[in-house]
């Protein structure tokens, strides 16, 4: 799928770490993308259309990404409850 959208939240919300043995599994990887879509205020496509995006430009798993920036920070804040 030719979807600049794509390219550009791989470019501002991930890294590439090969070395270190860290990857973002789906989960991880949907949930930063919804993160991203949200601080940049990009309308998100469905979780199929995203996958089908990220089909050739990325390796499934593990896939040496790393999370980054503002849609990180989001994501990590998101995907933790408060302590009480």
């Amino acid at each position: 799928m030719d979807d600049p959208q794509f390219d550009q939240f791989l470019m501002e919300a991930t890294t590439s770490d090969d070395a270190s043995g860290v990857t973002l599994g789906p989960d991880p990887l949907y949930g930063l993308y919804t993160s991203w879509c949200y601080v940049t205020g990009t309308v998100r496509h469905a979780e199929e259309t995203f996958w089908e995006g990220m089909r050739g430009r990325i390796n499934p798993e593990p896939n040496g990404l790393r999370m980054k920036g503002p849609a990180a920070a989001d994501y990590i804040l998101a995907s933790y409850p408060a302590s009480v």
